[in-house]
């Protein structure tokens, strides 16, 4: 028995070895125009769902969309000027584009945390019960930060728990 490993070790060894060939691995992009593209696009489909998202009325002045849509314009404008300041560098003074090198290590951690994030979401709207999606959270990241003791995990799930209980059934909050 003790030559066994635990599904956690193998799991452990697993990200171990995908962490050391992804150690030293770097991408150069150029950050400010994917950046500007990036964000630009950002704009037009929040601003493209914020009308099925965000309800008026007629009597209103100023509507929930007001702000949120100067926000979006600002931030469109603003991409736009870092997206043609970098064209324009790079096709009339023919400067090399504004690069960043990006560690793949790093990036595949906060993909990880993402995943849990939006795993916990998932469960969350499938399910229709909060408590579920927080038992997953709170198991998710105590299994990335490679924690071991089980009264982490014990403390962990009963405060969850509670949380949920005491919202539920003694304010009376549904989620």
């Amino acid at each position: 028995m003790k030559g066994e490993q635990s599904w956690l070790d193998r799991l452990d060894a697993k990200r171990d070895k995908i962490a050391e060939k992804l150690a030293h691995k770097e991408v150069s992009l150029p950050i400010e125009l994917i950046t500007g593209i990036l964000f630009l696009l950002l704009g037009v489909v929040i601003l493209l769902i914020m009308p099925k998202q965000v309800p008026v009325s007629d009597t209103d002045v100023i509507n929930g969309r007001a702000f949120p849509t100067l926000l979006m314009v600002v931030m469109m404008i603003f991409s736009g000027i870092i997206l043609l300041k970098e064209l324009y560098n790079y096709f009339i003074k023919k400067c090399p584009l504004t690069t960043k090198k990006v560690n793949l290590l790093v990036e595949v951690k906060a993909l990880e945390i993402l995943a849990i994030l939006f795993l916990t979401y998932l469960i969350c709207k499938i399910t229709d019960l909060f408590v579920i999606g927080a038992i997953f959270c709170c198991l998710g990241f105590l299994l990335y930060f490679r924690c071991r003791k089980k009264s982490y995990y014990a403390i962990t799930l009963v405060t969850a728990v509670l949380i949920w209980v005491a919202f539920r059934f003694g304010l009376n909050v549904n989620f």
